[in-house]
């Protein structure tokens, strides 16, 4: 099988040439990549066999353990009501978009965007896209902005969409679907911020992407180029780029939140999460620090649990990405 990767090639078609030929010194570097990726492939199983959440995350069906860390947090604070629009940044595997799901029931809409493919639970609209790309937030507003307009203005009746009880006039009159389709859509694009107060809740899950530089090949689903879950082990580096994501999602919170609407989101601790709380501070009626139960501890995450939205409070511009 021909290698794919350019340099790669010119290495192996010189192997002749050399006595130590670049081939194998390249098959040995990826052999001993694969063996430190499988000691870590077989730490990680046996942390989780004795991990009683994430047993019981298998037994009751959730996507993984962190749905219990998101549970443990809307107990305490209330977060989730029947009817609610949430959305999930960062939603892969979806643990937390089913938890919004089932605790949004009945009328609830949940909307989920990640940067990695994952199959969305039952009922929850996602989006694979880069959430940092302005033109994937501008498509997720628009996206927000039309069900919220189903919401407010439910289509009508079958019966009466269908026209029946009108007069053949009436019929004639009336417009199409698709003259209504585009006039909805005319409507949200003609809006400044089509998608402004009308989100609920705003969670915010991710974590700092890096750079992928290997396995290319067998890695399309497992680790992709960029995630936006993935950490490095580097505290200082995780923390850095933890607050980057949260000021991102803060700003789209403070763009789209409902005035008492709520938001949460993940962060690695360090020097920085203090002036970021200053910020949720001057936009939120109560701020709280959270590392919930079934967060591990050796782990430096934890979480903002920002509640009731204030009204008319913007982000000032020096907290803007």
């Amino acid at each position: 099988m021909a290698p794919t990767n350019p340099n790669f090639v010119l290495s192996f078609k010189t192997c002749s040439v050399f006595i130590c030929p670049p081939c194998l010194t390249a098959t040995f570097c990826q052999t001993s990549r694969h063996a430190r990726w499988s000691s870590s492939n077989s730490r990680w199983k046996q942390r989780q066999g004795g991990d009683m959440f994430a047993r019981d995350a298998k037994v009751q069906g959730l996507k993984s353990r962190a749905a219990f860390k998101l549970l443990e947090m809307d107990s305490k604070h209330r977060l989730f009501k029947p009817g609610q629009m949430v959305v999930d940044l960062g939603y892969a595997p979806g643990s937390w978009s089913q938890v919004a799901q089932e605790r949004t029931r009945p009328r609830g809409r949940v909307i989920g965007i990640d940067l990695i493919p994952a199959q969305p639970p039952r009922g929850v609209a996602t989006f694979q896209g880069d959430f940092l790309s302005p033109m994937v937030q501008k498509l997720v507003k628009e996206f927000i902005a039309r069900t919220w307009s189903q919401q407010v203005h439910p289509q009508k009746e079958v019966s009466e969409a269908d026209g029946e009880g009108e007069g053949e006039g009436e019929m004639l009159d009336r417009p199409s679907y698709i003259d209504r389709e585009r006039h909805a859509s005319e409507e949200v694009q003609g809006e400044t911020n089509p998608a402004a107060s009308s989100v609920d809740v705003v969670l915010s899950d991710m974590s700092a992407p890096w750079v992928q530089t290997s396995g290319y090949m067998s890695n399309t689903l497992t680790n992709p180029y960029r995630r936006l879950m993935n950490t490095s082990g580097v505290a200082f580096r995780d923390h850095a780029g933890s607050m980057d994501l949260c000021t991102a999602a803060l700003q789209f919170a403070s763009d789209t939140l409902k005035p008492g609407g709520h938001f949460v989101c993940k962060f690695y601790q360090g020097t920085e999460d203090k002036k970021f709380e200053g910020k949720l501070k001057r936009l939120f009626g109560k701020v709280f620090r959270e590392k919930p139960e079934s967060s591990r501890s050796e782990s430096k995450e934890a979480y903002f649990i920002a509640l009731r939205r204030k009204q008319g409070v913007l982000l000032e511009p020096e907290d803007t990405p």
